[in-house]
């Protein structure tokens, strides 16, 4: 396992971390396809019972790595190298999505900073989700040039409602821990410092849960917006 994640077990519960804050934990196919074998390795475990996912740094994932060589100034060129770099990572992205949304034991997405277009896309993967009050979340892709679409982008639709989805989609909007909140995208908003400690008291109430029956509601909730696999 490369630096790009940290991946600890402790007892039931099992933590994912993104841990390349000076980067923002941004995605790559190197990094998705890395966390891709975590997330395998995570569904293949019958003893874990919860995964939490957060980030360290002031980032939970700032998504699609944006950065280029040094001296390349000219900003066709910038797109160039992103765009090339980049083709195909949408897909990447869904595919751990859809992982997650599958994964028998429960899951809790830690949400310490900010969370951007596959950031957030992943997060919403989540069967609950935590933000810390300095959280943000949006999605750039449209201001980008890009459209923003497929699995990830049909769930986070289905939840928020078409009108709030535009709003977030088309004229990426950020939006504070506590706006989500209101709107029922966040479970809680906890002080930055006890994030942690607030996952792990979760993760430890959900791990006393018969599993089974945890297991069937929760697969009974994720269909009416999983669907059927998109990539």
């Amino acid at each position: 396992m490369s630096d790009a994640f940290l991946f600890e077990k402790d007892g039931p519960v099992t933590t994912l971390t993104f841990n390349q804050p000076r980067r923002r934990n941004p995605m790559n196919h190197q990094v998705m396809a890395e966390m891709e074998g975590l997330i395998r390795r995570v569904r293949d475990d019958r003893e874990t019972r919860v995964l939490i996912t957060t980030g360290t740094g002031a980032a939970f994932s700032a998504g699609a790595d944006l950065s280029v060589p040094k001296g390349v100034t000219d900003p066709a060129e910038q797109a160039r190298i992103i765009g090339q770099r980049n083709r195909g990572l949408a897909r990447v992205i869904g595919r751990v999505f859809d992982l997650i949304t599958r994964l028998d034991c429960l899951t809790i997405a830690a949400v310490n900073g900010y969370a951007v277009g596959g950031g957030w896309a992943i997060a919403a993967a989540f069967d609950f989700i935590l933000a810390a009050e300095n959280a943000q979340f949006w999605v750039p892709e449209v201001d980008l040039s890009q459209s923003y679409v497929g699995g990830p982008a049909r769930v986070m639709a289905a939840r928020m409602g078409p009108w709030r989805a535009k709003e977030a989609m088309i004229l990426c909007r950020r939006y504070s821990a506590a706006e989500l909140y209101e709107m029922g995208m966040v479970n809680k908003v906890v002080k930055t410092e006890e994030l942690g400690s607030q996952a792990r008291k979760l993760a430890q109430i959900l791990a006393q849960k018969d599993q089974k029956a945890a297991r069937g509601t929760k697969h009974f909730i994720d269909g009416a917006f999983v669907g059927p696999r998109w990539y």
